[in-house]
């Protein structure tokens, strides 16, 4: 990735904004954390890990002899759910709330962490007398309910391994990766409720079970959530409430090594097998919980805490479950969609529960953004006191609006990079430190080493872009990629060996803060040139008309590759932008005048949605398809699959110079 026309070319951003200093005072993270985790990094990671309860102390930090494979305070033992309830209780925190439930119909529950506590342990119970115990794995498919966290850590409590199949996925997606972790128990529920209506579940798992597919799964246990008729195999389905109601409230946890496998998460498996990324305990569990309350500056007495995310993904995992819970947090957990069963759902929800600390994806934002402040200034938001932001990068505009409509102006927002694999977040502002960047996720947080680097792997200064690379192993690396330590290797090592290629482009702005700008698979060759579909999409957002905008590369005979565009238009600017052809002009033309002409999109389509993931996140792969003229992929991970069709319906030759 040359220097030359490459990614480096935009993102010259001038806003910023100084810590407060009323802030800075009640921070979590205190001036010298950086320079402290610089002086010793394992020291530092020792005494983040002391934080937790061991239950046999580790004596030995970090074995990274058989790199890429790291054992992290490995001859130390503890017991994840112990950690995240049993410790609180005995503390003296047991009435604490710990999960305020929202469901989608607007029920409500609310447990505190000796409740949880109760509940998690006749959880475990049940699941021992299924016979699941120390390695076993076992798959759950459930929708956003407590009894999913429950789950997670009936089954960590055992020494067992979790595998969590997001509920939007298909039975085929849910019997591959059954089949590959040989679970010996699914749990899953009759459906949840989505959009005002019930969405049923279990018939997935039994078309993924049918046959004897799955020979490993001996039982199926089902939480009884919608109530709608439900098909039963008296040989395997058992119901959750009845087996929790003959389950005792007694369970004593034990101590496992630290190197334990926790869960193993898979890869959404657009191109090929999917991937089961493995992560173990102690190091995970650690690294979660710091970053956790740092990155989020929480403070569990007074916080409430919430996270939008899904646990059928990583998100869901490090910042629903398992940090917060082990940080002794209070937050909400919300079921449905953000526009049911109206457009101001989330807003009331923060309302109604006093949420302080609010994390959510881009995507998310920018769908906001397009419907105006009109909805968010109906409720009082004046709890908020920290935003943050996850799942791709955060465009500058949209991040302004995040801070000025949802936060009030005052709001510092965190903007946090990590992956599935890296298990925690890797880099993000501080709160009370930081002095913020709009769109840019700043620094590698402390106790985490990383670079940008070259095609030849020379680590860059400052005002260029290359690829983003983590340089020393850290507590919540995965372990491998499940039975298969070849393809660990090679997807992850390979490309510049003794460093982790995370698959991202990055740029070091003149400040050394650091902007991740998407895959590098996104990454667009126009004539000899790199240009990053992130930097064009940023460039089109800060454009008044456009609410959000995804661009993809389509192939070219004259350049190689061409961007193609697709724009959402806020709602109050349709009327001023006009017809197709008017806005293909203009914003053809700012493109040209932000980033210069050879970012120019050869087609720019108005759409009323985005191809996304119930994760939020966007499906380019199908965008690329139609910009191709191809027959649109595989869409049963989408929200919404009637999306891909309304946009088929638009496609136009555009206009071009």
């Amino acid at each position: 990735m040359n220097d030359q026309g490459s990614i480096s070319n935009l993102l010259n951003e001038d806003r910023h904004f100084a810590p407060d200093p009323a802030f800075t005072v009640q921070a979590v993270a205190q001036p010298g954390i950086y320079e402290e985790a610089q002086a010793d990094r394992l020291a530092f990671w020792a005494k983040q890990a002391k934080e937790l309860h061991w239950h046999k102390p580790f004596n030995h930090v970090l074995d990274w002899n058989d790199a890429p494979f790291a054992r992290w305070f490995y001859d130390g033992q503890l017991n994840v759910a112990f950690n995240c309830l049993d410790r609180h209780v005995i503390e003296g925190r047991g009435d604490r709330v710990a999960i305020h439930f929202e469901g989608e119909p607007g029920d409500t529950r609310s447990y505190t962490y000796s409740q949880l506590t109760s509940e998690v342990k006749k959880a475990a119970n049940v699941l021992a007398s299924l016979g699941i115990g120390q390695g076993d794995r076992v798959a759950i498919y459930l929708p956003m309910i407590p009894e999913a966290a429950i789950a997670m850590l009936a089954v960590a409590r055992l020494g067992a391994v979790h595998s969590v199949v997001f509920g939007g996925f298909s039975a085929e997606a849910l019997h591959t990766r059954i089949e590959d972790a040989e679970a010996k128990l699914v749990i899953t529920a009759d459906g949840g409720f989505r959009r005002g209506a019930a969405s049923a579940l279990k018939p997935a798992v039994d078309e993924a079970l049918a046959g004897g597919k799955c020979p490993s799964v001996t039982n199926v246990l089902v939480v009884q959530r919608t109530g709608q008729e439900t098909a039963w195999n008296p040989e395997l389905d058992l119901w959750w409430h009845d087996e929790m109601a003959k389950a005792s409230q007694e369970h004593e946890a034990q101590g496992f090594d630290a190197e334990n496998p926790l869960f193993i998460l898979y890869t959404s498996g657009t191109t090929g097998k999917p991937k089961g990324i493995l992560h173990t305990s102690g190091g995970y569990l650690t690294q979660v919980a710091y970053t956790h309350k740092n990155v989020f500056d929480l403070h569990a007495d007074t916080d409430v805490y919430w996270c939008t995310a899904d646990v059928g993904w990583i998100t869901g995992h490090s910042y629903v479950v398992y940090g917060p819970l082990a940080n002794g947090a209070t937050q909400v957990i919300y079921e449905g969609t953000p526009d049911s069963p109206h457009a101001g759902r989330w807003w009331e929800i923060i309302e109604k529960y006093g949420v302080s600390i609010f994390y959510t994806a881009p995507t998310a934002i920018r769908s906001f953004m397009k419907q105006g402040r009109e909805i968010p200034d109906k409720f009082n938001l004046k709890s908020l006191r920290v935003l943050g932001s996850v799942g791709e990068p955060i465009n500058p505009e949209a991040w302004m609006w995040y801070r000025d409509v949802i936060g009030g102006g005052k709001c510092p927002i965190v903007d946090t990079w990590w992956q599935t694999e890296t298990g925690a977040i890797m880099i993000s502002p501080l709160p009370g430190l930081t002095t913020l960047t709009p769109g840019s996720a700043q620094l590698a947080l402390p106790g985490i080493n990383m670079a940008v680097v070259n095609d030849d792997g020379r680590e860059l200064e400052n005002g260029h872009g290359g690829y983003l690379v983590i340089t020393e192993p850290w507590p919540s690396m995965l372990r491998g990629i499940w039975r298969n330590p070849d393809r660990y290797k090679e997807g992850y090592w390979s490309r510049f060996p003794s460093r982790y290629f995370a698959g991202d482009g990055a740029k070091l702005d003149h400040e050394g803060n650091l902007w991740v700008l998407g895959r590098v698979d996104d990454v667009l060759n126009v004539s000899g040139h790199r240009l990053s579909t992130a930097e064009i999409e940023s460039a089109l957002v800060s454009h008044e008309w456009v609410a959000e905008a995804a661009v993809v590369g389509a192939t070219d005979e004259l350049t190689g590759q061409s961007p193609v565009a697709f724009v959402i238009l806020r709602t109050d600017q349709i009327e001023a932008a006009g017809d197709d052809k008017n806005i293909n002009t203009v914003l053809r033309n700012w493109v040209a005048k932000e980033i210069g002409p050879i970012a120019k999109p050869r087609q720019i389509m108005v759409v009323p949605e985005l191809p996304k993931t119930r994760s939020g996140k966007i499906m380019r792969r199908l965008l690329r398809d139609v910009a191709e003229q191809r027959e649109v992929g595989d869409t049963t991970t989408l929200a919404d699959v009637g999306v891909m069709s309304l946009i088929t319906s638009k496609l136009a030759t555009g206009a071009s110079d």
